[in-house]
């Protein structure tokens, strides 16, 4: 099983984007003042194109362990090769703990400064364009709930493995999210 991980920060703020609107009147779009955050661990299948997906309150060692066991349980016997960057939470203790006692789980680095190769990245943007843009929502938990069920609801195909020669990978569907 191939696998794309990456996160996300999900903010009350709403992000903007084009909107039609009538001829001499702007589109109004509510602003929150405050930089409330939740943060989403979100793992990419490159076969079927489905997402495992955890929220979290922040990034560090012991989450990204967290979110490692819930890739190993949705995928329960399974290789696993997972592909995700360099961030400082992909590191520490936690991780290498979780990595040695779980040999079926590798991890393969992307290269520095090269979010463009993690097909995770698109996942998020087009989350945000049907979720946070322009959004109506006045609680963050609320916004949360509503990118979690996009996220684990709708399919994300990727040609990343045929980009790269994968074509005829076999998809092992997760057993849960």
């Amino acid at each position: 099983m191939i696998l794309a991980e990456d996160e996300a920060g999900l903010y009350l703020q709403a992000t903007m984007t084009r909107v039609w609107a009538p001829r001499g009147r702007p589109p109004r779009v509510s602003v929150h003042p405050g930089r409330e955050r939740t943060c989403f661990y979100g793992t990419l299948n490159l076969c079927t194109g489905q997402q495992t997906v955890q929220e979290s309150r922040t990034w560090n060692a012991l989450a990204t362990a967290q979110h490692l066991g819930q890739i190993l349980d949705a995928y329960p016997g399974v290789p696993i090769l997972l592909l995700w960057d360099r961030a400082p939470w992909h590191q520490g203790e936690a991780i290498r703990a979780v990595l040695a006692a779980h040999p079926r789980l590798e991890v393969l680095v992307f290269p520095t400064a090269s979010p463009e190769l993690n097909p995770q990245e698109h996942v998020w943007k087009a989350t945000r364009a049907a979720v946070s843009h322009n959004h109506p929502r006045r609680a963050l938990t609320d916004l949360a709930q509503r990118f979690a069920q996009h996220l684990r609801q709708k399919a994300f195909p990727s040609n990343f493995l045929h980009r790269y020669g994968f074509a005829g990978f076999q998809a092992v569907r997760p057993t849960s999210n």
